[in-house]
């Protein structure tokens, strides 16, 4: 992991196609600008636990396959 120190209004770039600028930080929070083609997507990572959570949570467990099965006659 790349650790940078940034003040207010100072941006990084990363790639060449993303702007990540620190607009405000007040007290034990910091406001960032995130500006990023469209293609690129921009999600906060609670909400991709949440997300990937909730998709395991409605999945049922693999069924495993029976020691007697069906076949044609």
């Amino acid at each position: 992991m790349l650790v940078l120190s940034r003040k207010a209004n100072e941006t990084i770039v990363v790639d060449d196609a993303i702007e990540v600028t620190v607009l405000e930080i007040l007290g034990d929070r910091v406001k960032i600008g995130i500006n990023a083609p469209r293609d690129v997507p921009i999600v906060r990572q609670e909400l991709l636990h949440q997300a990937r959570n909730n998709h395991r949570a409605a999945v049922p467990p693999a069924e495993s396959p029976s020691a007697t099965t069906e076949r044609d006659a």
